[in-house]
């Protein structure tokens, strides 16, 4: 169960987080969405589609994205907010930010729900204080360095260990500090080659067995699959529902995608046979 706005909501059944991508350089071009209408229609999709969740991004994190300042991240993020406040405002918000003022003003201001943050903590000493403050679901992800120097950061001498070890680490200090609502993000495609990534979602299942967390699965038309099945990320809609079946399989309760209608269908089937 997650306490999101006062609501508990189960994860008995997978949920669908769907991505707004408000940034002019995200790996998968198609998803980039800017202008109000634009905004608007990407909400609309998400929601009619059968998406639980919406995220929104203003700072691409693939390898090597460039640099963006705070404020460039706020200006981006603020119309999704504000339109998602005015027409949704019953809908979860996660805003997909590893800096801690960007978070607050999210929540604190437009009403966000959820702390999606791609460093763990790691990249801003205020994020966990913060999350503590806001008493907001938070997603811990796995990285090693920043997006800039990840894909320098991929050898491990044993990368479930090590992950596993991130977390343990990790939840102790949240668990210290009040927070309750903590989903673990194994971090795929982050910091991680090819053959890691795989390893890491062959032993998913471990992850639950070994956290009382929720599980979020980002695979959405990442290198993982179109560098394994030599396409583009617009080619790779079918090796993303493949992944996310297995990961359903194995114990993932968020799905993290772009495309919502293929990935709640997955839901779908899946909770039909394992009932």
């Amino acid at each position: 169960m997650l306490n999101i706005k006062g609501k508990l909501i189960s994860v008995d059944k997978p949920l669908v987080m769907g991505i707004l991508n408000l940034t002019p350089d995200s790996f998968h071009a198609e998803s980039r969405t800017s202008g109000e209408e634009a905004i608007a229609r990407r909400v609309d999709c998400i929601l009619e589609e059968g998406g639980s969740i919406v995220d929104i991004g203003g700072y691409s994190t693939r390898p090597d994205a460039a640099t963006v300042s705070s404020e460039e991240e706020w200006t981006r993020l603020l119309p999704a907010l504000k339109y998602l406040q005015a027409h949704y405002p019953d809908t979860p918000v996660s805003v997909d930010t590893f800096r801690a003022e960007i978070a607050r003003r999210a929540v604190l201001e437009y009403g966000a729900a959820m702390i999606n943050d791609i460093s763990g903590g790691s990249l801003d000493a205020e994020m966990f204080p913060v999350v503590a403050e806001l008493n907001v679901p938070y997603v811990l992800m796995h990285l090693r360095g920043t997006p800039q120097t990840m894909q320098q950061l991929t050898d491990y001498d044993d990368l479930i260990e090590d992950v596993m070890l991130y977390f343990a680490e990790k939840l102790r200090v949240l668990r210290q500090m009040g927070v309750n609502d903590v989903i673990i993000d194994p971090g795929f495609g982050f910091g991680k080659t090819l053959d890691r990534n795989y390893e890491l979602m062959a032993r998913l299942h471990e992850f639950g067995t070994m956290f009382d967390c929720p599980i979020l699965v980002g695979v959405s038309r990442k290198s993982m699959l179109y560098n394994l099945l030599n396409c583009t990320p617009a080619e790779s809609l079918n090796g993303t529902t493949v992944l996310n079946t297995f990961a359903l399989l194995n114990g993932a309760d968020i799905l993290r995608v772009h495309d919502v209608r293929a990935a709640v269908e997955a839901v779908e089937i899946i909770s039909k046979l394992k009932s």
